[in-house]
């Protein structure tokens, strides 16, 4: 029993002389070259962005769309640099271009001529987005592509949190501005409806009012009607009475007066003497004979006839004729008395015809005539204006009417803006500059970020850590069995059992894989920093992935020989690396690794030791891996025994093997 633990002849003799120690030393120290190294130098590569060195170019001319000096550029370059976030040095475009290219600059950053411009466009009428250029090289560094895109990103935040609280500042007080002016609209249109109850009123007035005026120009145009006939009847009298009045003043027949009352006296005594004597009158009885006679027959035409001879009769021609000449007697009479008054200077009428000769006269009738004219004119015209008069205040009626009606939609419009403007003042808010800053930074970036992480690993090389520790472990043992032999010859000739001659090499070397953890646990742990959540099962876990590698590894070694088994223990070891999903999850690998993953058993050392890392609870994950792990222990030790019955057998082969390492 106690041999079968013994360390064997074979591992005492690295423990003689100087370089055999050496040699044990560095196999122990390997591991650190893969799990602390490693760790170390990608410990926290994106929280080191401030180490990588970028240039910033500024070409922003500073000026707004309204042509006033507002430089945003330059207050982005001023705040991103006195951050401190990143390694910025301001340079110009060419020195930019050549550091980028050359490998001075991993990333540069370009501010556009517009960028002022830009930021200052959503308070016009032609918003557009700023933009920021950043250019990287990967030729330079891929890594530091990635942490620079990182970064862009955590850039392009900051500055949109600063201006776009500024813009949405400016928003926020322009909005409240426009809040006193709807209160000071409100209070307008109330003083707007108050004036308009008080125009509708008036407009009442101007409709009853107009109405009045059109109904009193319909009895003034009728009366100027009746004016115009009256002036036409009147000038027409005028014209006739004065036309000849003033054809005898203009011909000069008055002055020949008395003659002419003398020739007309002469003429009445003439016709006196033509009327014929009573004696005539004796047809009288035979015409009444005649109608006696004419009287006894009804014919119409005889009565029509007795009806015509019936005036003469002699009674009636001597009552017509003696009525005649006493007429002409009569106006005898009166031409002798006219004949008197025009022949006798003193006479009132030969005064008058004296004034009529005078010549005044004619002026005045001319004048009188003229003015009748002009009258008569004028009351046309009156007419014709009182007409047009008339018609446009029944148009004016009209449109008071129109107005008084329209005033009342205007009333019930004027009352609902005063009552909307006062609703929309009250319910535009009013802030404090403490409230109004709060509010624009809540605006200019409404949602925030909120990340909840479970089992959180602190830094990139704490995420790493399981994937580098299990490699540096199998590089660890691979470099073991390189030094030590994986079958002992002795026990193997000596017909010791299968196992027991296993477990004599693999008990040295499974002594040399736990020191390997103590000492790489050590210096990650104090030396890189990396805090697990479970130190002691982290360390046991460790030390069985040590002891399933070196038994994985040792039955390589033995199935295929030492040459051939080295070989197929860096083969599997390559397999593993890209199948376990130590780096990329598994999904974003090629479709081949994905089916070899579920049997690769760096897959479960990795697994186990994220849960040991990391995890706060356990789940059964760790407890697989566990059973995983032992499960290829048992079978590496049982290959390996299996092979020892083999090897008690050489042969020329084995002792001059085809292939050496």
């Amino acid at each position: 029993m106690l041999a079968g633990i013994s360390l064997g002849s074979d591992s005492k003799r690295y423990f003689r002389g100087t370089m055999p120690r050496i040699a044990i030393a560095t196999i122990i120290l390997m591991p650190l070259l893969y799990g602390a190294m490693y760790l170390w130098a990608f410990w926290n590569p994106f929280g080191a962005v401030d180490k990588i060195p970028a240039a910033i170019v500024n070409n922003d001319t500073g000026r707004s769309s309204t042509g006033e000096q507002i430089d945003a550029g330059d207050q982005v370059v001023k705040s991103l640099i006195a951050s401190g976030q990143l390694d910025l040095a301001e340079v110009s475009e060419t020195e930019a271009v050549e550091g980028l290219a050359s490998g001075k600059y991993y990333y540069t950053v370009t501010i556009p001529e517009n960028f002022t411009e830009a930021v200052e466009s959503p308070n016009g009428d032609n918003p557009e987005k700023a933009n920021l250029t950043f250019t990287f090289n990967d030729a330079n560094n891929y890594l530091a592509t990635i942490i620079g895109q990182d970064a862009s990103e955590q850039v392009i935040s900051q500055v949109n949190s600063t201006i776009g609280a500024q813009g949405v500042g400016q928003v926020l007080t322009g909005l409240e501005t426009a809040g006193s002016g709807l209160k000071q609209a409100a209070d307008g249109a109330g003083t707007l409806a108050a004036g308009i109850d008080t125009a509708k009123g008036g407009a009442d007035q101007l409709d009853s009012g107009a109405t009045e005026l059109a109904d009193n120009m319909v009895t003034a145009r009728d009366g100027s009607a009746q004016l115009a006939a009256g002036a036409n009847q009147l000038a027409t009298a005028i014209d006739g009475v004065t036309g000849p009045l003033l054809g005898a003043l203009d011909s000069g027949a008055l002055s020949n007066v008395g003659n002419q009352a003398s020739q007309l006296r002469e003429s009445i005594v003439a016709l006196e003497n033509r009327i014929p004597q009573p004696a005539q009158a004796a047809a009288g009885p035979a015409v009444q004979q005649i109608i006696d006679i004419l009287g006894q027959s009804s014919d119409p035409i005889v009565q029509q006839a007795i009806t015509a001879l019936t005036p003469l009769t002699a009674q009636q021609v001597v009552s017509d004729t003696d009525a005649l000449r006493a007429e002409i007697v009569r106006l005898q009479g009166d031409a002798r008395d006219l004949e008197y008054q025009l022949n006798d200077p003193n006479s009132p009428l030969q005064s008058g015809l004296a004034l009529l000769q005078s010549g005044g006269l004619a002026s005045d009738v001319r004048e009188l005539q003229s003015g009748v004219n002009e009258l008569n004119s004028g009351a046309g015209t009156l007419y014709s204006g009182l007409i047009q008069l008339t018609d446009g205040s029944f148009q004016l009626s009209d449109g008071a009417g129109q107005l008084a009606s329209g005033m009342v939609e205007l009333q019930s419009g004027s009352k609902e803006l005063a009552d909307a403007l006062s609703q929309g003042a009250q319910q535009v808010p009013s802030w404090t500059d403490q409230q109004r800053t709060a509010t624009a930074d809540t605006l200019s970036t409404p949602v925030a970020l909120q990340q909840n992480t479970t089992n959180e690993a602190s830094t990139f090389g704490t995420g790493f850590a399981p994937f580098f520790l299990s490699l540096a472990l199998f590089v660890g043992g691979i470099i073991t069995w390189m030094l030590l032999t994986p079958l002992q010859s002795r026990p193997t000739v000596g017909g010791v059992g299968l196992y027991r001659t296993v477990l004599a090499s693999y008990w040295p070397a499974l002594l040399v894989g736990v020191l390997q953890v103590i000492v790489m646990y050590t210096v990650v742990h104090f030396g890189v920093g990396l805090d697990v959540k479970h130190v002691a099962g982290t360390i046991l876990f460790l030390m069985l992935v040590s002891a399933t590698y070196l038994a994985m590894i040792q039955a390589f070694n033995a199935v295929f020989g030492v040459a051939v088994g080295r070989v197929v223990t860096l083969a599997f070891l390559m397999l593993q690396l890209v199948s376990a999903g130590g780096i990329y999850p598994v999904p974003t690998t090629a479709k081949p690794f994905q089916y070899i993953h579920p049997f690769d058993p760096m897959t479960y050392t990795v697994n186990g030791l994220r849960q040991l890392t990391v995890a706060d609870q356990i789940d059964s994950r760790l407890w697989i891996a566990v059973a995983v792990l032992m499960g290829i222990l048992l079978a590496s030790l049982t290959a390996s025994a299996l092979s020892v019955r083999r090897n008690r057998r050489y042969t020329m082969e084995r002792l001059y093997p085809p292939i050496e390492v």
